[in-house]
């Protein structure tokens, strides 16, 4: 049986019950008009068939232009109430003049009216209740009512989802701020018919002719919400199509108890791909009942780490971060959230190889996750002692720390931009995967290296950033319109940070590790997406201005190198890179050249190590970056 089919079904059902209860009322009433009149004649039969025909003719005609058969009972709303009242009194003014014509046929017809209008009403609204009631347990709802004055919202996706997005949105709180207009149904089911109040008009085929409607009726573009299904990338694209040219900004609404109702798009609905769901059971056994250190911990990627591994029961976790308040952030954080967690809070710069070995060895942990890292590729370009001494300096002090102690395991996070360097940034994090892997080779520590793309919203990303201009009216930059690069959310990013830590087994060995993160985004695209989701259009409402590359950055980013030998692991999604690094003693000397150049600010010296050191950067880069800065 097609949708369409069922929903009729479903309608003529819940008339012919609403009909039914109106019939026995009536012959409920003259039963009892008859029962307490004195004195007490015969029962007037053919008064009761009269007036029963007479009253459920009119119930049908107030209710089918009130079109009340379209109310889904289980998910029925104060809306949906109000309209029942309003059926019952238009349905007792339809009655009037056909009493008034049968006066003379009818016994007592003013006093049988009111009765059965009274006693219809409690079985209308009885009925309705046991079927909310076996929905929701909470049959009372029916009469929360709902502000009238709200923020106007046209809400997509699928049924289900919308059930419960619906309900929280009736509540006395949300109904303040918001008020449901009408749904559109991403299966194009039940159409003409209602949840709690809230009509389907239709599914996204008649989006379109829907915002124009409300548009006229409301003076205003109504907001478009999304949940469930809408939320899925392929329909976002195609709604934002639609919305856009009507000037509707989109939101994203979640049914969850615990999130927030109404929110910005999440950062992963913009990927161009399925963000990827990483299993953190084989997690649990690495970090559960381990000491955990997080070093940049208040940062975007490290403060989500920590998050994730207080979850895990350690049995101590301590974050060293240089920002006094971000480390204050996430100590506070944690704090409230997990108030039985073994929590360290240092405040210290990786730099400092002293303060370095005085909390490693206070802490002992045994799992070392360095995050604390400079990233931003055109400040590096103008800043290189400050990455070179942060981004290797840093990550040597680190790994030398865990490795001296004993730490079992280290993981690193590095970026795609340490493939084929441009810039210095990238230099350092590649020069850096390879400090770190000669330290585990000459140890008893296993080491992993993690490369990530662009993560979604993190500080100094280009998300942020496109939300600003836009809020600003534009125009907004991109550096070329071809740039292309690989995206993650912070969500994939620590998690990958965690598998890659479980991944890596093997005491003095080192691995990179990858997540398939499928065909590289256009920056153009993610533009124009942010721009839409405002209720605009690209280069018509918000102008789209090509600025042209920066020092040190590259059209197109790559995970590997060419000589680098990916194979599968155990968890799907994530790759194993096996790359080679130099054993030469003279690789030791030269960090210490380098590390001892950028102490002295140094650059032309740093620069030229840099680039001995990092074949792929190489001795010309280097010396082009010096002179861009000189």
């Amino acid at each position: 049986m097609t949708p369409q089919r069922i929903a009729r079904r479903a309608m003529l059902l819940t008339l012919g019950f609403d009909l039914a209860v109106a019939a026995g009322a009536m012959i409920v009433a003259n039963v009892l008009m008859w029962w307490t009149a004195e004195p007490r004649g015969a029962f007037p039969v053919s008064s009761t068939v009269v007036s029963t025909i007479a009253f459920t003719a009119a119930v049908a005609a107030g209710f089918l232009m009130l079109r009340i058969q379209t109310q889904v009972w289980r998910h029925i709303g104060w809306p949906d109430a109000l309209r029942v009242m309003q059926a019952v009194a238009l349905s007792g003014l339809i009655y009037l003049p056909i009493a008034g014509l049968l006066n003379g046929a009818l016994s007592q017809p003013w006093g049988v009216l009111l009765t059965a209008l009274l006693i219809w009403t409690i079985g209308l609204f009885t009925g309705r209740m046991v079927a909310l009631s076996r929905s929701t347990q909470k049959p009372l709802q029916i009469f929360s009512p709902v502000a009238k004055d709200a923020r106007p919202i046209l809400l997509i996706g699928d049924v289900p989802s919308c059930i419960g997005v619906i309900r929280r949105l009736q509540t006395p709180t949300e109904t303040q701020n918001f008020r449901l207009l009408g749904l559109i149904d991403t299966d194009g089911n039940d159409p003409g018919r209602a949840i709690r109040g809230v009509p389907i008009m239709g599914g996204l085929d008649d989006l379109s002719n829907v915002l124009d409607i409300l548009s006229v009726r409301y003076e205003n573009t109504p907001w478009v919400a999304l949940t469930g299904a809408a939320r899925d990338r392929k329909i976002m694209m195609q709604i934002l199509d639609v919305t856009s040219a009507h000037g509707a900004e989109i939101m994203a609404l979640s049914g969850e108890e615990t999130a927030h109702l109404l929110e910005p798009v999440r950062p992963a609905d913009l990927l161009a791909r399925p963000e990827r769901r990483l299993s953190i059971a084989p997690v649990r056994s690495k970090i559960e009942g381990a000491r955990v250190l997080i070093t940049g911990g208040g940062g975007t990627i490290g403060s989500e780490l920590a998050r994730q591994v207080a979850g895990l029961n350690p049995a101590q976790l301590t974050i060293i971060d240089s920002c006094e308040y971000n480390l204050y952030a996430i100590d506070m954080e944690l704090t409230k959230h997990f108030p039985d967690l073994n929590l360290r809070a240092r405040l210290g710069d990786v730099r400092d190889a002293n303060r370095v070995r005085d909390i490693f060895q206070s802490a002992q942990p045994q799992v070392v996750i360095h995050a604390a890292a400079l990233k931003h590729v055109p400040l590096m370009e103008r800043n290189v002692c400050e990455a070179i001494l942060t981004n290797v300096s840093g990550a040597v002090n680190c790994a030398q720390a865990a490795a001296a102690i004993g730490a079992n395991s280290f993981v690193f996070i590095s970026t795609d931009k340490a493939v084929d360097p441009d810039n210095v940034m990238g230099a350092t994090k590649r020069l850096a995967e390879i400090a770190i892997s000669r330290i585990a080779e000459d140890s008893e520590m296993a080491a992993a290296m993690v490369r990530f793309g662009n993560v979604l919203g993190s500080s100094g990303s280009v998300v942020p950033l496109f939300e600003k201009q836009i809020t600003d009216g534009g125009p907004v930059t991109i550096t070329d319109l071809g740039v292309t690069r690989y995206f993650m959310t912070v969500e994939e990013a620590s998690a990958l940070v965690l598998q890659a830590g479980a991944l890596q087994h093997e005491c003095g060995n080192s691995d990179i590790y990858v997540l398939d993160m499928g065909e590289p985004m256009p920056i153009l695209q993610l533009a124009e997406t942010l721009i839409r989701l405002k209720g605009l259009i690209p280069g018509v409402d918000i102008e789209i201005k090509e600025t042209g590359l920066r020092a040190g950055e590259k059209m197109h980013e790559a995970l590997t190198y060419e000589h680098e030998t990916v194979t599968d692991t155990d968890v799907d999604g994530v790759l194993r890179v096996a790359s080679r690094a130099p054993s030469s003693e003279l690789f030791d000397k030269q960090l210490a050249v380098l590390i001892e150049a950028a102490s002295r600010r140094e650059r032309s010296e740093a620069l030229r190590m840099l680039g001995m050191m990092v074949p792929e950067y190489g001795v010309e880069r280097a010396a082009k970056a010096y002179k861009d800065i000189a």
